[in-house]
């Protein structure tokens, strides 16, 4: 049983997140911490990892194989997958399917904050060379990915979905307006730089505007930061 479920007004739905995977060890303790694992503790999502070595048969519960017309590498095998993701489609009426690959579209904040409206998302990650093309024949999963470079497995990429869709629930952060100021929030640019006590370190102050206690000041420098910062990384205006 959850502890200490929200009951709150505000909250008119719990987001559920199951995650297809190989390696649940690798995601459970980023998914218990900070404020992914509060929120799952007051009952904002639940989150399930999904071992597909359930439905694998044989001793040693094989879910992967050589690829066929050979080459290096294993390849993940379909039937696992398949039982794996017919059994988290059959856990609600509107589930929404994920799964990590290279070919996918960028996680972006935009795309986030429409999957955090969902009701039920089902993340699957790859590993090793991929998984059988027949997956995405079948079920026609949003391919996902964090970017043009190589890391092991599809983990590192679902708990970045996790986590940013998660921020986003109603409760989840303790000031609600932590989410709307954050970088990219709502289709904007970068967050302003941040600063905290002691005013002065290793000969660097805080900018004078943010210790004037001019609201109007503060306010005119952060938008004047924000812009500037995104423009460096953009290369173009605001």
């Amino acid at each position: 049983m959850l502890e200490g479920r929200v009951r709150t007004a505000s909250i008119v739905r719990v987001l559920r997140l199951d995650i297809i995977t190989l390696f649940p060890e690798a995601c459970q303790g980023y998914l218990d911490a900070s404020i992914v694992g509060r929120a799952r503790r007051r009952g904002i999502v639940e989150i399930d990892l999904v071992d597909p070595r359930r439905w694998a048969g044989g001793r040693h519960r094989k879910v992967d194989d050589r690829p066929f017309g050979g080459g290096p590498g294993m390849v993940m095998a379909a039937p696992p997958i398949a039982e794996a993701i017919d059994v988290c489609l059959a856990r609600s009426a509107a589930p929404r399917l994920l799964m990590t690959d290279p070919r996918g579209t960028r996680l972006h904040q935009g795309w986030i904050e429409q999957l955090a409206r969902e009701s039920h998302l089902i993340v699957v990650c790859g590993h090793y060379e991929g998984i059988d093309e027949r997956i995405v024949d079948l079920y026609n999963p949003e391919l996902v990915s964090v970017g043009d470079l190589v890391i092991s497995g599809g983990e590192l990429a679902a708990m970045v979905v996790a986590d940013a869709v998660t921020r986003l629930q109603p409760g989840a952060l303790g000031d609600a307006r932590s989410a709307e100021q954050d970088s990219f929030a709502g289709g904007g640019g970068l967050d302003h730089p941040s600063y905290t006590r002691p005013e002065e370190f290793r000969d660097l102050r805080v900018p004078d505007a943010l210790v004037s206690g001019d609201h109007k000041a503060i306010e005119r420098w952060r938008k004047s930061e924000s812009e500037r910062r995104t423009r460096a990384r953009s290369g173009h205006p605001v």
